[in-house]
């Protein structure tokens, strides 16, 4: 089974992301999410097949679940234009047409347990992201509330955890509070209906940007298990990394490589570490009840 890890389309190339090739249609954009993976703000060298039909599906489930709370990039007329139809065959489920906006410079990042930088932030000083929180919580524990904790993005390097107060002075008092009250509610949608399946919601980032009418969007991606920690509740024990259904099944792999420094090139990646990944990620659209 074949990993599509690049596309060359026949329409001016708007941006290659980590994981998603962005072409500009003029009024829209057509967003293709390819099969590869990233960790550690690297790309690996082999993809994970199906993973962009993966992603699209559970993204489109998110933006769906969620338009009650805010719009999302995903509005407008659903219809391609007829200038994609030669491709539609390669293109089908894992690109999606959407509005343009202008994306603001910040992610969104609620927390509902303690893992990842927010738990090494945590150990440091006992706050994350200027957050201060209870002493003595463990890797993995439930937080006595979900934290927002912003981060800028970087173009090239590491995303830097910001205090909310440093997210203010760069989109502004107004609209930070905004995007703090919105992410809070939409994490709070996603963790209520996870827990319902038998998953935690650890934590989640979202992205926003700006339409041409001044309205704010949901942008990028939502919920997915490239942006979220997800784990099964039957394992989650507080003291220890819970299995998971993303992607620390490939960071808990690549913590064991002695050799690799954490900067390209990526190493290459064994045939069951793939497997592996896909099948989580296959784990996690099932039990949303999402066709891939």
């Amino acid at each position: 089974m074949a990993a599509l890890l690049e596309t060359d389309l026949p329409f001016p190339l708007f941006r290659r992301g980590k994981v998603r090739d962005v072409y500009d249609l003029g009024d829209r954009l057509l967003i293709v999410a390819t099969d590869r993976i990233s960790a550690f703000d690297c790309v690996m060298p082999e993809g994970i097949p199906d993973k962009g039909r993966i992603l699209t599906a559970v993204a489109g489930f998110w933006f769906s679940a969620t338009r009650d709370l805010v719009p999302n990039h995903f509005r407008g007329d659903p219809s391609w234009p007829a200038v994609l139809e030669p491709h539609r065959a390669a293109l089908e489920g894992r690109a999606v047409l959407v509005e343009k906006t202008r994306p603001l410079p910040v992610e969104c990042v609620v927390r509902g347990y303690l893992a990842g930088s927010g738990w090494k932030e945590y150990q440091a000083g006992g706050a994350v992201c200027g957050v201060a929180l209870p002493a003595g919580l463990r890797l993995a524990d439930r937080l006595p509330e979900p934290i927002f904790t912003p981060a800028t993005k970087a173009e090239s390097g590491h995303d830097e955890n910001v205090p909310f107060a440093r997210m203010a002075e760069i989109v502004g008092a107004d609209l930070a509070a905004r995007l703090r009250e919105l992410s809070l509610a939409l994490y709070r949608r996603g963790a209520e209906r996870a827990a319902a399946r038998g998953i935690l919601l650890a934590d989640t980032k979202f992205e926003f940007g700006i339409a041409a009418d001044g309205d704010l969007l949901l942008i990028d991606e939502a919920l997915t298990p490239d942006s979220s920690r997800y784990w099964l509740a039957d394992g989650w024990t507080p003291g220890r990394t819970p299995p998971s259904l993303d992607k620390q099944f490939l960071l808990d792999y690549l913590e064991t490589l002695p050799d690799w420094d954490k900067q390209p090139p990526a190493p290459h990646l064994p045939p069951d570490i793939i497997a592996g990944i896909r099948a989580r990620y296959l784990d996690l659209a099932a039990r949303f009840g999402i066709s891939v």
